[in-house]
């Protein structure tokens, strides 16, 4: 549905974007993660026909962002970093013109208008002045307008960025709830959103792709040791150095304690798997096991460990 190959957007000596490619399959919803000023804004205006690329093409649905950017903008639906509104229309006369301006026939703009508000839940609100809204509620009639149409992908910079608590949890349940119906790119610098919303990941780094998986996959890929978690009732110092002398144990750290008890993050060599030995261990010594489970690295752990790595 999206193919984008060897990308580059150059500004004067500056690249914006370096070399980026990537593809993403119908109904599928990619997360494309990095951290301010990473490229992520710049690649989003290039497939949504906003500029050109300085060298690369992109695709969308067949049709190149460039040579065809007329049949590509009828595709997709864009909901930019700062949604754009115009404060003194309501929701309704708002999304009414939008839908003119994309081009739908009269006879099917109410339709289309009334779609968009039931998706983004915006009834209640539907004849209130956008300018006296909640920055929620802007955000809602911001994706409401990239839905008109019912675009076959949606490209979403930034979608819950300035919003509390309660309106990221209420706009990230709209996107999965899209998500069966549209292809999505979500851009994004916020790790939850990555994990909650989207089931393959994009990660880019001062212009240059440095991953691309699923959360999972990366963290697997990026691991370079299993982590077993345990909990023991025993002497602290030496429980820490039994665990370390263990063959296959790179690193023990200790963690919470209470009393006599700690809980103790094991480091092992990749694919090794010594749960039963540490079990062993700490029974053989009289020490109380009280828990022993395996530790996935999280999506946070890997990209802060690519970007550390690319910095340095």
């Amino acid at each position: 549905m999206i193919e984008v190959e060897h990308v580059s957007k150059v500004y004067g000596v500056r690249k914006a974007v370096d070399d980026v490619s990537f593809k993403v399959e119908k109904g599928e919803v990619l997360g494309f993660l990095g951290p301010n000023g990473a490229g992520k804004t710049t690649t989003m205006r290039i497939l949504t026909c906003y500029m050109p690329s300085t060298e690369g093409t992109a695709r969308i649905a067949g049709y190149d962002v460039f040579e065809e950017s007329m049949e590509v903008r009828k595709r997709i639906g864009y909901l930019p970093e700062s949604p754009p509104l115009y404060p003194e229309m309501t929701v309704t006369s708002y999304l009414d013109f939008v839908a003119k301006i994309k081009g739908a026939r009269s006879n099917q703009r109410k339709a289309q208008v009334d779609d968009a508000i039931g998706k983004c839940n915006l009834g209640d609100v539907r004849n209130r002045i956008i300018g006296k809204l909640s920055k929620g509620y802007k955000q809602r009639v911001g994706l409401a307008q990239a839905l008109l149409n019912n675009p076959e992908v949606l490209i979403l910079d930034e979608p819950t960025l300035g919003l509390d608590p309660k309106q990221i949890h209420e706009v990230r349940s709209l996107i999965k709830g899209l998500a069966s119906t549209h292809t999505v790119i979500l851009s994004t610098h916020i790790l939850p959103e990555v994990s909650m919303t989207c089931n393959r990941v994009v990660i880019i780094n001062k212009g240059k792709l440095v991953a691309m998986d699923t959360p999972q996959g990366l963290a697997h890929q990026m691991s370079g040791a299993e982590r077993i978690s345990l909990t023991v009732d025993g002497p602290v110092e030496a429980v820490r150095e039994k665990l370390a002398g263990i063959d296959g144990v790179s690193r023990v750290q200790v963690g919470e304690a209470a009393g006599n008890s700690a809980t103790y993050s094991v480091e092992c060599k990749l694919n090794s798997d010594l749960r039963r030995l540490l079990a062993a261990t700490v029974v053989s010594q009289g020490w109380g096991l009280l828990e022993l489970r395996g530790v996935s690295m999280s999506l946070e752990d890997v990209f802060i460990n690519l970007i550390t790595k690319e910095e340095a």
